[in-house]
Parts: structure tokens; C-alpha cells; sequence
């Protein structure tokens, strides 16, 4: 396939480490598995798939026919005779719900061992499940002190996670979804990135930290919409309505439904219609006996951020606040449970001055439920709305960024040293604000 072939070691001859190391050596690369289960090595060595998986043993057997693929249970050796070593062995969860670390800090204090023997560099590749800052944390000070050799000098340590679902795994490794490949800096990927040239989706070069996280945002994402999809067929069952209809219209939508919309961290959300549709939902689920804790923890958790907001605009311990954005969401002048109003009445309860720039909203204009929803809650919003953004954040001491609208070069040239900038809607990198001033975002 025109891969520059290396030579490497897998650790832990599971799910993940035997499809790994049957896949590379089907993409001609020479490698060796390593387990402490002699029984896994042996089924190995004769050509057999330690494990049940679609496609696998036809791998496994071909390559050990092509003489791609050994097993052994001497990590020294195998650290030894390789370029690059993938640690994918189980990190299961305690009872009390913390990870269990154990095998993956034997590992690598037995890869150390390896590398100190080693005349040349080596690459150590983590793929087994590890929260955030672990990579760091643990896997590089074992790896130090066992070696006695320096990280990003003598050895490179990576993270690379994996996205393979049992049952497809073989072919969820040949076409991911994306492939990630994490390190402290750039230059220590030169080998990880060599050996996935064969990769026919996008490579996101990532820190280790940012690596690690990708994997629990994908997997808790996944459990939510299955949670998600089986309360909603619980209660569509209920109400006596056709389940496989539903979410067969509902999968066809690629625009809204199936897509990267409503993905982006960054408010609450708001409107006139998810926080009274997950109400009614709700509702009618108490009607009919039914506990559906999912969607019993959505307007839970969206309260939570909205606290969240309030929280850190008030940690400034300043009391003069310019809020940018007001309606639910930008290009609209919808107020209606907009969390920027709630917080916007949480803020006035502390004592906070306000003012509020929003170019889509003029209260001369509002209308309808729009207008009484915004009377009820803060009757003399008349008196805080300023169509000067200049105005506004001139007089501020805090400035809540709240709606993409706003212009961050216009800004820049308003704002002051001493001012606070709070960003609620996670602008991306190029448009955040470039001054002297501090700026903290509410997820990031």
C-alpha cells in the first residue's frame, strides 16, 4: 500500500490489542503481540484469534502464514526488537466507580524496563481508556523511572485512541471515524504519523490531554442516545404509537438530527420549544407511570449551566456587568426562556448593574407571548437595553460574551486592560478576544 513498514509491539491481546496487531501486520508492518495469558500467545502463535471477532482469525492466520505477526510474553524482547509499542490492555472500573489503573502502570514500568535495555529511541503509544492528564500523570513518570531515561528525548509517549465497536471491530479499524493521534509536541508523532498514512479519514493531531478526552466524549455521547432513543420508544410505545416509524423519519434527517449541530460546548440552551418540550414529555411520561431519568436530568443539568454562568461572573467580585446577547439564540429577538435573561435575573438578585446590547432585540417591537414572557420576568428590562455597544461595554467592568453577533475586532478596540471578558458562548480560537484584557470562557 506504499506504507514505509515498521516494526511493532502490542500490549495486551484483548478486544483492542489483538485487532490492532492483526490489522498493522495485514497493512505489512512486522509485529508482536505480548500477553502475561501464555494460552492467548500460544492461540496466537498457531494462527487462531484469542478472541471472537468477525474477521479476525482470517487475519491472525494470515499473518502469521506472512510471517507479519509473532506473540510473546517477554515485554523486554519485544520492546527490544520494536520501534513502537501500543499499551491496550483493560482499565475496568472499582466498585466505587474509579478507574482501575493497575495493568496499565505494569505495562508500562515493564516498556521502561525494555527501553532501558534499548540502544536506540522508542515510541510508547497508550490506547486503552484513561480519563484526562493520566498519559501525563502516570503512564510517563513509570515510564521515566523504570527506563531511567528522559520523555521526549530518549522515548516519545503518544496517545492514540481507538474507536472500534466489538462485533465490527476489524472493519471500524480499517475506516474510523477519524483518527487521533496525541502527543505533548508535534514532532514526537513522526513515527505514530508515519504509520497511519494508510488512513482513509481526517487525522487530528491533538495534545494528550485533549486525545484522551475525545474517546469519553465519544462514548458518552453514544450511551446518551441510547439512553435517549429507548426512553423515547418507551414512551412512544405508551402512547400507543409506531416506534420504527418515528425514528425511521427521524434517522432520514442528516441537516439537524444526525449532524454536528447543538455538538459545539457552550450556553444553555433556551427557546420556546426544547425546554417546554422536554417538559411536557416529562409530564405526560408521570402520567403514564414511567421514570425516565434521561430526560428527567436534561432541564436539570441546563440549569446547572446556567448557574454555572452566574458563577463565574460573580467569582469576578465585580458588580458592573455589560451583557452581550440577550435572546436565546443570535439572529433572533426570542426571549422566551432565554437563558441569557435568567441570568440576566440571577445577576440583578446579587446586585449586579447591567447592561444588556443586543441588535436584534427592540422591546418597542416585541410582541405576543415573546413580549409577556419578558415582563413577567424582568419587567424593567426597558431600562437596561442599550443599542450602543460602545456604551455598554465602556461602562462595564465585566463584559459577558453572549451571542456569536458580535464583532470581536470591534470589541478588541472597546475594551480596556483592567476589564473582565466573560465568554458563554465558546467562540472559536481566531474570533476570541485579542487585548490585554482577561478573558475566561464558560467551556474553556
Amino acid at each position: 500500500m506504499g506504507v514505509r513498514t515498521r516494526q511493532v509491539s502490542v500490549f495486551g491481546l484483548g478486544y483492542v490489542g489483538s485487532v490492532t496487531a492483526a490489522c498493522f501486520a495485514h497493512l505489512g508492518h512486522s509485529v508482536i503481540g505480548v500477553d502475561v495469558n501464555p494460552a492467548k500467545v500460544e492461540m496466537l502463535e498457531a494462527g487462531q484469534s484469542p478472541i471472537v471477532e468477525v474477521g479476525l482469525g482470517d487475519l491472525i492466520a494470515e499473518g502469521r502464514q506472512a510471517c507479519h505477526l509473532h506473540a510473546t510474553t517477554d515485554t523486554t524482547s519485544a520492546v527490544c526488537e520494536t520501534d513502537l509499542s501500543f499499551v491496550c490492555v483493560g482499565t475496568p472500573s472499582q466498585r466505587n466507580g474509579k478507574l482501575d489503573l493497575w495493568h496499565v502502570e505494569q505495562v508500562c514500568r515493564e516498556i521502561g524496563q525494555g527501553i532501558a535495555k534499548k540502544g536506540s529511541s522508542h515510541v510508547v503509544v497508550l490506547r486503552s481508556t484513561v480519563l484526562p492528564g493520566t498519559t501525563k500523570s502516570l503512564a510517563l513518570p513509570v515510564l521515566e523511572q523504570s527506563s531511567g531515561k528522559c520523555a521526549g528525548v530518549d522515548f516519545d509517549l503518544c496517545y492514540n485512541p481507538e474507536f472500534m465497536r466489538e462485533g465490527t471491530a476489524v472493519e471500524d479499524f480499517f475506516h474510523p471515524p477519524y483518527t487521533v493521534l496525541g502527543a505533548e509536541l508535534p514532532e514526537q508523532l513522526g513515527l505514530l504519523r508515519d504509520l497511519y498514512q494508510w488512513s482513509p479519514t481526517s487525522i487530528w493531531e491533538t495534545s494528550l490531554a485533549d486525545a484522551e478526552m475525545i474517546k469519553y466524549m465519544s462514548n458518552a455521547f453514544h450511551a446518551v442516545k441510547v439512553g435517549f432513543a429507548n426512553e423515547m420508544g418507551t414512551l412512544a410505545k405508551h402512547l400507543g404509537v409506531d416506534t420504527q416509524m418515528v425514528t425511521k423519519v427521524f434517522l432520514s434527517d442528516t441537516k439537524l438530527n444526525i449532524s454536528h449541530r447543538y455538538l459545539s460546548p457552550g450556553f444553555a440552551f433556551g427557546g420556546s420549544c426544547l425546554p417546554k418540550d422536554i417538559r411536557a414529555l416529562q409530564y405526560r411520561a408521570k402520567e403514564l407511570d414511567l421514570r425516565l431519568p434521561l430526560l428527567e436530568s436534561v432541564l436539570l443539568s441546563n440549569s446547572e449551566h446556567i448557574a454555572r454562568g452566574v458563577d463565574l461572573v460573580l467569582r469576578t467580585g465585580k458588580r458592573k456587568v455589560g451583557l452581550l446577547g440577550l435572546s436565546f439564540k443570535a439572529g433572533t429577538d426570542d426571549l422566551r426562556e432565554s437563558p441569557h435573561v435568567l441570568l440576566v435575573k440571577r445577576l440583578l438578585g446579587e446586585g449586579c448593574q447591567i447592561r444588556i446590547w443586543d441588535p436584534q432585540v427592540s422591546l418597542g417591537q416585541l410582541v405576543g407571548s415573546n413580549r409577556q414572557f419578558i415582563e413577567q420576568v424582568i419587567p424593567h428590562i426597558g431600562s437596561l437595553l442599550s443599542p450602543d455597544l460602545r456604551e455598554v461595554v465602556e461602562t462595564a467592568e465585566v463584559v459577558v460574551i453572549g451571542t456569536h453577533s458580535v464583532e470581536t475586532e470591534k470589541l478588541n478596540g472597546n475594551l480596556r486592560p483592567e476589564q473582565i471578558v466573560v465568554d458563554l458562548v465558546s467562540l472559536e480560537k481566531s474570533q476570541r478576544i485579542n487585548t490585554t484584557a482577561v478573558c475566561e470562557g464558560i467551556c474553556w
